[in-house]
């Protein structure tokens, strides 16, 4: 993974020091809350409802044993004992003391970490495919690619002050699991018939108010002209991106009201016209590449994953009445990987009792521990609110879910019911019209046997507290949406959408099934809709999205409304 130079980490540093300076003159009343805001926001420090809220950068998602043990450190001695995972592959703790905030970044400093542009008007953190280098239907690594957009975005003096917040998704795989459509730029790297490196890309998507796809502007892009092209598509945004309207602000709204043809325009003429000066030399992209080179070695001997689901001698470790409940978890749980004998392993954050991405400081440094073991030191963290050891060596798996299972981190359930993404809500979030956590508990209770995550198949609830959507709802196979309705809370289901993150799928919004439903009724609603899907399947395999396709979505809106009103 990517180790700071001198020049890393002085601007790091640096920081730290300006927003020492800075959060004390606004104690001390120096500056008022309106300098304030765009200060700590780009340095990652919201005011939530109960307490200020720090998001710290984790770009691309990768993390070291060593950076975890120092979040986990931070969680005990800021906050309450616990951070929270995000959809944006960051982690956020909840009730730090504002004060405190310049110690938070200068101890993150100390590990390669910091929050700054984890808010803010600018290009926030650029986000990649979770399984990147290690997936084996990887054409590219985007890794170094976000690596050099990290270096060239961060205090981009020309993009520090955007119309709106900006964010960036890449992804070199043949599924697309960083859905990349839904990005304001979105970037899939390929490779041409020579074997050299160019880029497909996409503008105007996201979700939010205005859920939109983005459209493809250039269909191959020279790896060389990466940074001027994103120059270009920027400054354009820049000079014609709304101002005087927040919620006309983002891009997808530019291209929408002008037309693809008329923005492509535009940033070609303003590319042409700058002399493309900067082109992205091959020799800087190998030497950031070199810092990802896999820190294992393939293991050609080693047992593989069937042996050890029929209960091996590699598993004699496990008793029998453990070999199922292990043999579901090699299933959904450890991902296929492009060195043999290995590996990729998720670590499940959604278990009964806890909102979905939280994990306490001591369950922080036990995984952090079994990545030193297990995984050469590294971790991910996903969009799915999960954490992947990416280089587990399949002899070691037995072992590895002993440990997870003690500290009930092996749940067998990703891509299942129970993975249910959900953002803090109404219970932390200022911007939220209802609470998303409670929805996400009832649904954790109701399905919590591992029999019917199984017998339902393939299923993502997820669920937003809010029409900013961090909570991904548009995507989800069932989504939820917090309205405000009369001051009271009320939830929009949707169903249909996905996030293209299997083979051969395309990312599609949901659809809306009818009206909002009160927070009691969300559950009942949603486990009718299950229970409708398992009535209409042709067989065991067809998924849930796949029935939607097939019948439409009226059988479903009767059975969500059958005991409701």
């Amino acid at each position: 993974m990517y180790r700071y130079d001198a020049i890393d980490q002085r601007l790091v540093e640096e920081r730290v020091a300006q927003f020492r300076d800075q959060t004390a003159r606004f104690l001390r009343g120096e500056l008022s809350e309106e300098d304030f805001r765009p200060i700590r926001l780009q340095n990652g420090l919201y005011v939530q409802r109960q307490a200020p809220m720090l998001r710290v950068a984790i770009p691309y998602g990768e993390l070291s044993a060593t950076q975890l043990t120092a979040l986990a450190r931070i969680a005990r001695d800021y906050d309450r004992g616990y951070g929270h995972f995000t959809t944006r592959q960051n982690i956020q703790f909840n009730w730090p003391a504002l004060e405190r905030v310049p110690d938070i970044l200068a101890e993150l400093a100390t590990v390669q970490m910091h929050a700054i542009q984890t808010s803010g008007n600018c290009v926030r953190n650029t986000t990649v495919d979770h399984l990147a280098g290690v997936a084996g239907d990887e054409q590219v690594d985007p890794r170094p690619y976000a690596e050099l957009i990290r270096q060239w975005s961060t205090f981009h003096p020309e993009f520090a002050a955007l119309p709106r917040k900006f964010k960036i998704a890449l992804s070199g795989a043949l599924t697309d699991r960083a859905v990349v459509k839904a990005h304001d730029i979105g970037i899939n790297l390929r490779r041409d018939a020579r074997g050299e490196v160019g880029f497909e890309v996409f503008v105007g998507g996201g979700m939010g108010r205005t859920p939109v796809l983005g459209q493809c502007i250039r269909e191959w892009l020279p790896e060389r002209e990466l940074f001027n092209y994103l120059d270009s598509m920027l400054r354009v945004y820049n000079l014609h991106g709304r101002r005087d309207n927040k919620y006309k602000a983002r891009i997808k709204i530019l291209v929408r009201e002008i037309g693809l043809d008329a923005y492509r325009d535009q940033v070609e003429a303003d590319w042409r016209e700058s002399g493309q000066p900067a082109p992205l030399a091959p020799a800087v992209v190998a030497a950031v590449r070199a810092q990802f080179a896999a820190p294992v070695d393939p293991l050609a001997d080693a047992p593989s994953v069937d042996a050890l689901a029929a209960g091996g001698a590699e598993a004699a470790e496990l008793l029998p009445a453990d070999l199922p409940r292990f043999a579901a978890w090699l299933r959904r749980n450890t991902h296929a990987h492009r060195l043999a004998g290995r590996r990729a392993v998720t670590v499940s954050l959604k278990r009964r009792g806890v909102p979905p991405g939280d994990i306490t400081a001591d369950e922080m440094d036990a995984v952090a521990s079994l990545a030193a073991t297990h995984s050469a030191g590294e971790l991910r963290v996903t969009h799915e609110q999960n954490l992947v050891l990416p280089w587990v060596a399949t002899g070691s798996l037995p072992g590895l879910w002993r440990a997870l299972d003690a500290l009930g981190l092996a749940q067998p359930n990703i891509g299942l019911v129970t993975n249910i993404i959900a953002c803090p809500g109404g219970d932390f979030c200022a911007l939220a019209n209802a609470r998303s956590l409670p929805i996400a508990a009832d649904l954790l209770e109701r399905f919590d046997r591992a029999d019917d995550w199984f017998d339902i198949g393939p299923l993502d609830i997820k669920i937003s507290g809010c029409i900013n959507s961090c909570g991904h709802h548009h995507v989800g196979h069932i989504g939820v949406l917090g309205v405000d309705k009369h001051g009271e809370e009320w939830f929009q289901v949707t169903i249909g959408g996905h996030a293209g993150n299997r083979p051969g799928q395309r990312a599609a919004f949901g659809r809306v099934i009818g009206p909002s439903f009160s927070a009691a009724e969300v559950a009942p609603a949603i486990e009718r809709m299950i229970e409708r899907y398992i009535g209409l399947r042709e067989h065991e395999d067809e998924t849930f999205v796949e029935v939607v396709e097939r019948v439409g979505i009226e059988p479903f809106r009767e059975s969500a409304y059958a005991d409701s009103h």
